[in-house]
């Protein structure tokens, strides 16, 4: 992103470009084609800003929004369309970034076509403004504008985008001499311009007019007191390439060699974002070298700081310094970089979780010795830190995973983002980001043939599946989830597995494979006497059979389900086995075997002291009584049920007159 809003003593001036904005706003406000042929405008006004990295079109983007807060009083939404590093930010993930900021829950898995609609949706009635940053081609654009002709859509791109009608970009160039020159005056005085004025167009031209160079040299010489502007145009003449990299190129052929090399490498921090200890691990310095270090740069213009100890190489400098990184650093030391920036955040994640766990528990013992730097003082410090860092913590996991290299790293990362997250967020909140991290998981599995860790990624991305309805896609990924347990003989997947397909059936309305299935895992679960499970599945069976109508079958299945949960001392679930197995005597036309066993749940009930369930049985043994002719035990057993749980007791009713109810 290009900034040439300064900030000079704690206030941020804007420079030049009023005929950029006149034009701007005049656009705002002219008859679009669709008005002039008569149709009312189906869509946003779209106004483009187009220029190079460095020209300051961002700035400019802003200058215009800043301006506009009366006429769009619903706010102003951003989405960066492309990384610091030129990649194109994937739809989707802008979308996500919109929904979350508007205030709009994502389904977890949601396909791009789903999330931009949802954003369309969001903002189609609102007067918003929404700044598309850094666009790299109208396909990007397109998807993400609203169908609300109220809402002002400015999107800031290299060049046209071509295919989004109606579009009038502002082109821009440099600036004009007299704003430059204002822009360098702010930067190093007034004193240096002033007695040699010549020197100073001679300066802003040799910089092509782009804010982006202006600042960089204009920073360059604050920070030189003695250096003349005449001195530095005539190094910048003897440099080779476009303004921004020569003047970015003295900028940091300046420093001293460990200084530059910490620049250098900031541009590997996930979106150009780092904080001391990053940048620590990035270099191999102590924290404190690489605090002043960072305080530094943001003096040379170089980083921006972010607040709260963050900083942010722009975007327009993080090609540059990848070039120098490639001409001047081993590839064998740029992946120890990398390498350590990972290992620091996968420690500082298995902190942010650890602090959640009760104290004198091990995982807090093992916190209690991790250096101090590496430690949260409580739980909401950890969880303001996760919230905070969150896109660059997903960032960073995602461009583990696309290294190849550094695998094993990648997934320690993974697998503590999802505990840290799961620790403070909860699984359903989070399940938006868990999504995209077991995708990761799943991407490393295939490409190392890691069976095991194959079968847990599409078990959990499965599972997310199911739960936003999905179904039919989480069934597929369940069995190829099965595949993957038994290349890894993982029985544990394998029973998993088979359970989840039989659930998928059964949500499918298929009861036949559905119990099929359940078969197959109870066989599983017999053959290694894993009785919790044994008795989970006896009660699946009975349900889909239930469903199914094989009242004969449902029944044994729902007894042998309740011997299980007797067994391992289970209470509740015995006494809901009975339950259910009285229902399926109902079913079958046999109240008097129902009241029993109705009547000897609801006792087990008592036992296990589950008040919700108690009422809920003596609500269906009213009911019992009541086609059994005998009314006045039916109201004795409803005014239980109305003390049990007072004025709510309808909300847990269980009603047994059909199978729909």
């Amino acid at each position: 992103m290009t900034d040439q809003a300064v900030a000079a003593g704690g206030v941020r001036s804007f420079f030049g470009r009023q005929r950029e904005l006149k034009a701007l706003r005049a656009d705002i406000e002219r008859t679009g084609l669709d008005t002039l042929a008569g149709h009312k405008a189906p869509r946003a006004r779209v106004l483009l800003i187009a220029g190079r990295a460095g020209s300051g079109r961002t700035a400019l983007a802003g200058e215009l929004v800043a301006g506009l807060g009366d006429a769009y009083p619903d706010g102003v939404y951003r989405a960066r369309l492309t990384e610091p590093g030129g990649d194109p930010v994937p739809t989707a993930r802008a979308a996500q970034g919109l929904l979350k900021d508007l205030g709009v829950a994502e389904p977890p898995g949601a396909a791009e076509d789903e999330l931009t609609e949802m954003v369309r949706e969001a903002l189609s009635v609102r007067r918003t403004v929404l700044v598309l940053d850094d666009a790299v081609d109208a396909e990007q654009v397109d998807p993400l504008l609203p169908d609300n002709p109220d809402a002002l859509v400015v999107a800031v791109a290299k060049g046209p985008l071509t295919g989004i009608p109606d579009v009038r970009p502002c082109t821009l160039g440099g600036l004009d001499p007299k704003s430059a020159i204002e822009l360098l005056t702010t930067l190093t005085g007034s004193v240096r311009v002033t007695v040699d004025p010549q020197a100073a167009e001679t300066l802003v031209e040799e910089c092509g007019g782009q804010p982006a160079a202006v600042v960089l040299a204009g920073r360059w010489l604050a920070a030189r007191p003695k250096a003349s502007v005449a001195d530095l145009a005539k190094r910048l003449r003897a440099l080779n390439g476009d303004p921004l990299s020569r003047t970015f190129r003295l900028v940091h052929d300046s420093l001293p060699q460990p200084a530059a090399r910490i620049l250098r490498f900031l541009s590997l921090a996930p979106l150009g974002r780092a904080d001391a200890h990053a940048a620590s691990a990035l270099a191999g310095c102590s924290v404190s070298a690489a605090e002043t270090t960072l305080a530094g740069f943001v003096g040379l213009g170089v980083v921006r700081e972010e607040g709260a100890g963050e900083y942010e190489v722009p975007g327009h400098l993080v090609p540059l310094l990848r070039e120098q990184m490639e001409e001047r650093d081993r590839p064998a030391e740029v992946q120890l970089a990398r390498a350590r920036m990972l290992e620091r955040t996968v420690r500082l994640l298995q902190s942010c979780r650890a602090v959640t766990e009760p104290e004198g528990s091990a995982a807090r013992k093992k916190l209690a010795g991790l250096p101090r730097a590496l430690r949260f003082p409580n739980v909401a410090a950890a969880a303001e830190w996760l919230e905070r860092r969150r896109p660059v913590l997903l960032a960073s996991a995602r461009l583990a995973v696309a290294d190849g290299e550094l695998d094993t790293l990648a997934r320690r990362l993974v697998a503590a983002l999802v505990r840290a997250e799961t620790a403070h967020r909860g699984a359903e909140a989070a399940a938006p980001d868990l999504y995209g991290l077991h995708r990761l998981v799943l991407d490393v599995a295939e490409r190392r043939g890691l069976h095991r860790e194959r079968a847990a990624a599409l078990l959990n991305l499965a599972d997310l599946d199911a739960k936003t309805g999905r179904t039919e896609d989480a069934l597929t990924r369940y069995r190829a989830a099965l595949d993957a347990g038994k290349a890894a003989n993982d029985p544990y997947a394998i029973g998993r597995a088979m359970e989840s397909v039989g659930g998928s059936y059964q949500e499918l309305g298929d009861w036949q494979r559905a119990g099929d299935w359940y078969g197959r895992a109870l066989a599983q679960r017999l053959a290694r006497d894993e009785r919790a499970d044994q008795a989970r599945l006896y009660a699946r069976l009975g349900a889909v059979q239930t469903y199914a109508g094989r009242y004969g079958e449902a029944l044994r299945n729902w007894r042998a389900a309740a011997a299980g949960y007797r067994r391992l001392s289970d209470l509740p679930g015995y006494a809901r086995a009975l339950s259910e197995a009285a229902r399926v005597q109902e079913y079958a036309g046999r109240p008097e075997e129902c009241l029993r066993t109705c009547e000897e749940a609801v006792e087990w009930a008592r036992r296990a002291q589950d008040v919700r369930l108690q009422a809920a049985l003596q609500l269906r043994l009213a009911d019992t009584l009541d086609r059994l002719g005998d009314p006045a035990a039916a109201r004795l057993h409803r005014s239980a049920a109305e003390r049990l749980l007072g004025t709510e007791a309808s909300a847990y009713e269980i009603r047994s007159a059909s199978l729909e109810d």
